[in-house]
């Protein structure tokens, strides 16, 4: 009899300790998917933002770059600011 009882005892607290894991593991990976829906929205705005077509012309500008057809202008001897 007393047998019986610790075997139930057992899978009682086994069975526990299972659904006490699972929760624990449940809860970080919502913690993860809310961090990852964080990032995508963030990396899709960034998207949106560099797609536009003026921020691609300005992007371009600055690295140096024209449109074609266009003729690059040196202006020199301006008064310093």
């Amino acid at each position: 009899m007393g047998g019986v009882l610790v075997a139930l005892a057992y899978l009682y607290l086994s069975a526990g300790i299972h659904i006490l894991s699972t929760w624990r593991q449940a809860r970080s990976d919502n913690a993860a998917v809310v961090t990852m829906e964080r990032e995508n929205r963030l990396l899709v705005r960034q998207h949106e933002t560099l797609s536009r077509q003026g921020t691609l012309e300005a992007e371009a500008r600055r690295l140096g770059m024209m449109k074609k057809g266009e003729r690059p202008y040196i202006v020199s001897g301006l008064p310093n600011n």
